[in-house]
């Protein structure tokens, strides 16, 4: 698979400091370029970019596997074990997950390990990982 490119993403949020704790402490996301109302992270190497914005709109969702996947997410492809330290993190912080981490496909071409959480501004995250990482884009 040829070399990804880091993605840019800029979302909304309706509490800086919020987001601050969330994705730099929680997540341990390195901070960078910063104002009183945007912060830039390291994502696992991809830029997110969070602004404040007072009227984030609710979001939608889309039956999947019997899950409710909240419309629009985004999210990270990680390794297995990765996978693993961040779910283990996030259950030990108590994170109510809107969907628990589960298995799909299992045994199957793209098993995938899966969870999804919501930040303090109710922007949906999806945490994978595919146990072939050469299987992402495989049907």
């Amino acid at each position: 698979m040829k070399k990804l490119t880091p993605f840019h993403l800029a979302i909304p949020v309706h509490n800086i400091e919020e987001a601050r704790k969330f994705y730099g402490f929680l997540l341990t996301c390195s901070e960078g370029r910063s104002s009183d109302s945007w912060i830039d992270y390291n994502f696992f190497g991809h830029q997110l970019v969070v602004h404040l914005d007072k009227d984030i709109k609710p979001k939608s969702f889309n039956y999947v596997d019997g899950k409710n996947i909240p419309v629009p997410h985004f999210g990270i492809v990680l390794e297995w074990q990765d996978w693993e330290l961040i779910k283990e993190k996030l259950e030990k912080s108590n994170m109510d997950f809107i969907v628990k981490p589960y298995v799909r496909f299992k045994g199957e071409v793209g098993e995938q390990a899966t969870m999804f959480i919501l930040d303090p501004s109710g922007n949906a995250l999806e945490f994978k990982a595919f146990r072939n990482m050469d299987q992402l884009f495989a049907n």
